[in-house]
């Protein structure tokens, strides 16, 4: 592909971190031409990762979290639209339709509209979500109100929920996490691995209960109050209820497109969907692993597919394969992870320092397909060379990369 000229005009749609990461590496890989990013929320770009740790624990206000600030849109030549978001492709004329009216037509599009909070059917009116800047503006203004020792429930012991959870006990407040299944994060990371980790919450004095089953979330009273109901009819009495249960890709917009929509926008492995369309970020099933389509919903992925099209529009080069990458921390612990691995995987501790320290190794039919690392961050990125080309389990095994001399 030829690179982008001074003519052209990129049309970004989505204001989130891949959206702006974009722009910016479009910028530094020496596009010329005119830039237009959309945004359904009415903030420039922000990183969500510190919402629910540094904003929710109150170490930060939401507009710490603003990536593109008025002198980085400057400098980029971003013309950036806020507060309208899309609502219709039109990919042979390039034309993207807002929710005010207004029609953008460029040259090139891409797509990264994200995901968004994936919804219960509850009673929405008492819940909360942690997933957008007003979502985390409305939740601490309710926790504002609390005192300490206030238990707040958390229905989900994912990622998001464990973080969340983290800030509320910092704060003083008394979590009490709900999850569905036997233990957190084994649809994530394994049962194994599940194992591993389920002592954390209780660890850090965090009260998590498994196995349940929530069929309503009542409002009591007119401040906020709640009672979570349980199938038994038992009751969960609580100042306020945070969910934390996954995400769904934000492509309705694209219904009629005739881009190939399967959990998100089907792209090749230079990002695009169509000659001139492309995706990128939470919205982006892309190849990995022998040709296995995941959509990775990653803060570093986002990061990584803006780089890789912004090189290949630019100067039509490839990118080095993307190795997925990771990390939460929750509990006062730090979890990270290589690779893409699947739940079913085989998995085997091959580091274990005896104290909160360790390192697993991901396999499948004897190629290494991730690594999880808790409170091991050296020794996971020691070991990230194993993805970037397939390496066999008794290769690994042989190589031990994350051993090193202690005097390394």
């Amino acid at each position: 592909m030829a690179g982008l000229s001074p003519l052209d005009h990129v049309v970004v749609v989505g204001a989130g971190l891949a959206g702006w990461r974009t722009c910016e590496e479009l910028r530094r890989h020496g596009f010329a031409g005119r830039l237009t990013l959309i945004g359904d929320e009415p903030y420039a770009p922000y990183d969500r990762p510190p919402l629910s740790k540094q904003v929710m624990s109150g170490k930060w206000t939401p507009e710490h979290t603003t990536l593109a600030t008025p002198e980085k849109l400057a400098a980029a030549d971003v013309e950036l639209i806020v507060g309208a978001g899309a609502t219709h492709l039109d990919v042979e004329g390039m034309k993207v339709t807002l929710s005010d009216g207004r029609v953008v037509e460029g040259t090139h599009v891409v797509i990264a509209t994200g995901a968004r909070a994936r919804r219960l059917p509850l009673h929405r009116d008492v819940l909360y979500e942690v997933r957008t800047r007003d979502d985390v503006t409305r939740l601490t203004a309710r926790l504002s109100a609390l005192v300490s020792g206030d238990v707040v429930a958390v229905i989900g012991a994912g990622f998001i929920g464990a973080e969340v959870a983290t800030a509320l006990a910092i704060r003083g407040l008394r979590p009490i996490v709900l999850e569905a299944a036997p233990r957190p994060l084994a649809g994530v990371l394994g049962e194994e691995v599940s194992r591993w980790l389920q002592g954390l919450p209780a660890d850090a004095g965090v009260e998590l209960r498994a196995g349940q089953k929530i069929v309503a979330v009542d409002a009591v009273g007119d401040e906020g109050d709640a009672d979570v109901v349980f199938e038994d009819g038992s009751r969960l009495s609580a100042r306020a209820v945070v969910v934390g249960v996954g995400a769904q890709p934000n492509v309705e917009w694209l219904g009629d497109s005739g881009l190939v929509l399967d959990n998100g926008v089907v792209v090749d492995q230079y990002q695009q969907c169509r000659p001139r369309v492309a995706a990128v970020g939470d919205v982006a099933n892309f190849a990995w692993f022998g040709g296995e389509h995941v959509r990775i919903e990653h803060w570093q992925v986002a990061s990584d597919h803006a780089a890789a099209l912004a090189r290949y529009w630019m100067t039509g080069e490839e990118s080095a394969p993307l190795v997925p990458y990771f990390w939460s921390d929750q509990y006062g612990q730090k979890i990270q992870v290589l690779g893409h691995p699947r739940r079913d995987d085989d998995v085997r501790r091959v580091k274990d320092t005896g104290a909160g320290q360790w390192l697993g190794l991901y396999s499948r039919r004897g190629l290494v397909t991730g690594l999880v690392a808790l409170n091991q961050p050296r020794a996971l990125m020691l070991s990230k060379g194993l993805l970037t080309t397939p390496t066999t389990l008794d290769d690994t095994l042989a190589l031990n990369p994350w051993t090193v001399p202690s005097s390394a």
